[in-house]
């Protein structure tokens, strides 16, 4: 099975492309920039945009399977491009969907957010709901077979710009403080990326989740202040935590969900790497970085 990973050489992207290969499919990574994660026959220099470049791939490579983990995956930067956002998750999608339809590609994968569900988020949630209601028309217009994935937090080790945690650590280390806007109190139930590229795998191989609204979690909630907690305890009680009164007016506190009459199932992965096993590997490899 052939298998294409828009966004392939990113945060998640990259650990998708790696679990793929694993499985012993012919995957390859299509982005901008390529990865040392990547090993240089699985990738592909492609832009999202460019119509013409996409159409030759289709039918140069005929892919059995795509994942779309393209665009903008910042809220923060959503919010101050809001056309750029949209143009990149909406019509970007919006491009490889199209092409999925006119080559016969047998499912189609469209990562979304836990922010498509929630009143939050900004540009951010609103281009990938209208994401998710494009993928769900071309279903039923074309019958194009799909999964939306629903990612929560995910987190790593890996150096990545939109890795919340990781950075969290790399800067307390640098700087011996934690500055956050909010009162700690937030709610989150991270992922380690290693377990959510394989459960995004998973989807592929199970006729059951295909055309379905999946959401992709951990299994331990917690807050913020106790994540803090926890970072400043491995690091020996050394850090300053700072919280300020402004708070999170485009992030959501306790839960993504708002009401809506279309519900997804959640999946979570077993086993799962510790949360504290997961953030000593952050810290690990901060302190390598920083040296």
């Amino acid at each position: 099975m052939k298998i294409a990973v828009f966004g392939g050489t990113g945060f998640l992207g990259s650990y998708l492309v790696t679990e793929l290969l694993e499985r012993g499919y012919e995957v390859f990574a299509l982005d901008i920039n390529d990865s040392s994660y990547i090993p240089s026959n699985n990738f592909i220099k492609a832009d999202i945009l460019n119509t013409t470049l996409l159409s030759n791939l289709f039918e140069q490579y005929k892919f059995d399977v795509v994942y779309n983990l393209a665009g903008f995956a910042s809220l923060e930067k959503a919010i101050e491009h809001p056309i750029s956002a949209f143009q990149l998750n909406v019509i970007g999608n919006l491009n490889i969907i199209d092409l999925c339809v006119k080559h016969q590609v047998k499912h189609f994968v469209y990562a979304s957010s836990a922010y498509a569900m929630s009143s939050k988020g900004s540009f951010y949630g609103l281009s990938k709901l209208s994401s998710e209601k494009i993928v769900e028309e071309y279903k039923e217009k074309y019958n194009l077979d799909y999964t939306i994935l629903r990612y929560g937090s995910l987190y790593s080790e890996r150096d990545f710009e939109n890795n919340y945690i990781f950075n969290l650590v790399k800067t307390a280390i640098k700087t011996g403080e934690i500055n956050h806007a909010g009162d700690g109190e937030e709610v989150r139930e991270y992922i380690h990326a290693f377990d959510a590229a394989k459960l995004s795998a998973d989807v592929i191989e199970n006729d059951n989740l295909k055309n379905k609204h999946l959401v992709l979690t951990g299994v331990e909630r917690i807050k913020r202040g106790d994540l803090f907690k926890m970072i400043n305890e491995i690091l020996g009680e050394k850090l300053k935590i700072n919280l300020s009164a402004d708070g999170y007016q485009n992030h959501y506190k306790y839960t993504p969900y708002s009401f809506t009459a279309k519900t997804s199932q959640k999946l979570t992965p077993n086993p799962y790497v510790d949360m504290g096993q997961g953030l000593l590997s952050c810290i690990q490899k901060a302190h390598e970085l920083l040296k």
